[in-house]
């Protein structure tokens, strides 16, 4: 079993490097994952409830039970003041923290397009979804290309400083398209436990590109 790491939602922590090149790229990928963060500590803790149903859409096996805390519009307009209040305070920058506050909100949008209708407005419904997961070849290219996309406008705005390279960005890109490539097609997992701890995996591709920011500098400054 794999982790799914959503390479969408990456995608527009990548690609608001453009709104707000001064913020760190750490900052920039956490706010559109938080959201999916939260879920995974919220099902571990029993306060959030999913199940694993083969073939509930054709690419992803999830039944949202209960996720109306860490994933209703209301809730992530909360969590998006939440993390744009802790940015700002920490950093004293009223852009950035509205680019981190637009960037939790991009989750509800894009789970909206690829969910079935399972996404909760407020915490108790109503629930919405477009249901892009049931086509799992448009929705694998979608999430690539969008991924693509981010690395291409992060690059164009970026630079490794003298003497580095874009190398490990560009095994990162690699490692997180060929594990979407098998999550998206591997063996669904034995329960969702699991799956959310394996969520929380992705913590690490927040630090990853963290480190690989700090070894960058804008290419105007």
């Amino acid at each position: 079993m794999l982790p799914r790491v959503g390479i969408g939602h990456l995608a527009v922590g990548f690609a608001s490097k453009r709104l707000a090149p001064r913020v760190s790229l750490g900052w920039l990928v956490l706010a559109p994952i938080f959201a999916d963060l939260l879920w995974s500590v919220f099902v571990l803790l029993g306060i959030e409830r999913a199940r694993i149903v083969p073939g509930i859409t054709k690419a992803m096996p999830l039944d949202l039970e209960y996720v109306g805390v860490s994933h209703s519009l209301l809730a992530m307009t909360g969590w998006g003041v939440v993390l744009a209040g802790v940015f700002f305070a920490s950093h004293r920058d009223a852009r950035g923290a509205l680019v981190v506050f637009a960037g939790v909100l991009t989750h509800f949008v894009l789970d909206w397009i690829s969910h079935r209708p399972d996404m909760p407005l407020l915490p108790s419904g109503p629930r919405v979804g477009l249901g892009l997961w049931n086509y799992p070849l448009p929705a694998l290219a979608t999430e690539a290309a969008m991924l693509l996309a981010g690395v291409f406008i992060y690059l164009r705005i970026t630079r490794p400083l003298p003497g580095g390279s874009s190398r490990g960005l560009l095994s990162l890109l690699a490692f997180l398209l060929a594990m979407n490539v098998g999550a998206y097609f591997g063996p669904p997992p034995p329960s969702v436990q699991p799956m959310a701890a394996l969520n929380l995996a992705t913590l690490f591709v927040v630090w990853m590109v963290q480190r690989i920011d700090q070894g960058r500098e804008l290419v105007t400054a």
